[in-house]
């Protein structure tokens, strides 16, 4: 799957079948539902799932958390914009 057809998906409401949890996340935050994208993200514990996390919580405007779930990931703490960030994890991911 690309990037494109990822982000097509959003739009049809339906996430593609097969996501990994990470990819279920981040579609679900791009659908608009963080505290989905949130739960999902709770549950993946690993390096990922922080990277995800951290996102997250710099989306909610928790910068002090998010810090946190960077450190976690091993990941600078993002300064660009949240759709370029959201971009990164996704192609990273595919």
């Amino acid at each position: 799957m690309t990037l494109e057809e990822f982000t097509a998906s959003v739009t049809t409401g339906v996430a593609p079948e097969g996501l990994s949890h990470a990819l279920r996340a981040m579609w679900a935050d791009a659908a608009g539902n963080w505290a989905e994208a949130h739960r999902i993200a709770q549950d993946i514990d690993d390096k990922t799932g922080a990277w995800i996390h951290a996102y997250l919580h710099r989306k909610e405007g928790e910068l002090g958390n998010a810090g946190y779930w960077y450190r976690r990931a091993g990941k600078p703490v993002a300064s660009d914009s949240l759709e370029t960030e959201w971009h990164r994890i996704v192609t990273a991911l595919l």
